[in-house]
């Protein structure tokens, strides 16, 4: 919150979702709505349904033309959301605008922006090899007409993402490190111990766009065989690391 807080240039909204937290959390984000009033929103959900329900709950009451994502152990620069509004105001063909986000280790410094920011195109077929963005990093037009899958706990980001650019819209990526991760993205702290059900659903993800009409069977296969050597080599990477 201290990071969004921090933006350069403030948000209108900030909508905050609370996942049936079960502790103090939805008193302290009572607090921070009578501290900050009129700008924060909050959604308590009426029973746990993972990130992906969590995000369409903020989504739907959501009322401006931008939606940017913060989970709540990530944090972003302090020009992230003027960089990225800035762009997609200039750029009106752009439905997802990302960058590139860094783990950030306890002390560290934020590293220094580049001073001419390289844009690159993103597209559907490679993010069908690998995942550009990291769910921190992503602002889209609040009206395209998807939305994570509901329900949905492993490879919901990605699937949208996909779903997004098959379907012809425009996505980039800015080449800077503009939010930040707290914590390994792997190991026994992370998610190592559930690669398995992130790899079926990666699979379940390809099987989607096919049924969808949006890849072929050759593409399919082609994208599963990957995925499966990929997620054999996390889980050879994990067992070295032991």
């Amino acid at each position: 919150m201290d990071s969004i807080f921090a933006q350069s240039l403030a948000p209108t909204e900030v909508v905050i979702v609370d996942d049936c937290s079960g502790d103090a959390t939805l008193l302290a984000l009572q607090e921070l709505e009578r501290t900050h009033q009129g700008r924060i929103k909050i959604v308590q959900m009426k029973a746990n349904g993972g990130a992906a329900s969590a995000r369409n709950a903020g989504w739907d009451i959501a009322t401006q033309p931008y939606i940017a994502f913060l989970d709540a152990d990530d944090s972003w620069h302090p020009d992230k959301l003027r960089i990225q509004y800035e762009y997609m105001r200039d750029n009106p063909n752009i439905a997802l605008c990302g960058h590139r986000c860094t783990w950030l280790r306890d002390n560290s410094t934020l590293p220094p922006l580049a001073k001419d920011m390289t844009i690159a195109s993103i597209s559907a077929r490679s993010l069908l090899f690998k995942n550009a963005f990291s769910t921190p990093a992503v602002m889209v037009k609040r009206a395209i007409p998807f939305r994570f899958a509901d329900g949905q706990r492993y490879a919901e980001d990605i699937f949208l993402w996909q779903q997004i650019a098959l379907s012809g819209l425009g996505v980039v990526r800015i080449e800077s490190d503009l939010a930040y991760i707290h914590k390994a993205p792997y190991g026994r702290a992370g998610l190592s111990a559930q690669l398995w059900k992130m790899e079926r659903s990666e699979l379940a993800n390809f099987v989607s766009h096919y049924r969808a009409g949006s890849i072929g069977f050759g593409l399919l296969v082609v994208v599963a065989i990957v995925s499966c050597a990929k997620h054999m080599r996390r889980i050879l990477v994990g067992a070295g690391g032991r």
